[in-house]
């Protein structure tokens, strides 16, 4: 049984910044490629950023330039570095994530970006 399991979110003043992970756990192989999706209240989920199984990244236009993703496969871990959070940054965010031969999503965590 694989889980994702997230972690990092929280409030925090504009400006500031948040590191979410993103780690497989239980009987689980590697992750292959990822990506974190955001859903603010009222609004669709959207993707914010994706990295490939070859490291290969790309990024919503509202998010370039502040937020990275990146992982580390011997923790089998997927993270997203956001900087210069903005109010319109705030949404549960969620992890999506191959772990072959599946797709898996973890519970989501909280960010919000309040003064």
């Amino acid at each position: 049984q694989v889980q994702l399991v997230e972690s990092g979110g929280g409030l925090v003043q504009p400006g500031g910044s948040l590191r979410l992970s993103c780690a497989a756990s239980g009987s689980v192989g590697r992750i292959y490629d990822a990506a974190w999706y955001r859903q603010a209240p009222g609004k669709e989920r959207e993707l914010v950023a994706a990295i490939s199984r070859f490291g290969n990244t790309n990024y919503a236009d509202s998010v370039k330039g502040r937020f990275t993703i990146s992982r580390d496969n011997a923790q089998n871990t997927v993270y997203l570095q956001m900087n210069s959070l903005k109010p319109e940054d705030t949404a549960v965010y969620y992890c999506n994530a191959n772990v072959v031969p599946y797709y898996y999503w973890g519970q989501g965590t909280q960010v919000t970006v309040s003064s």
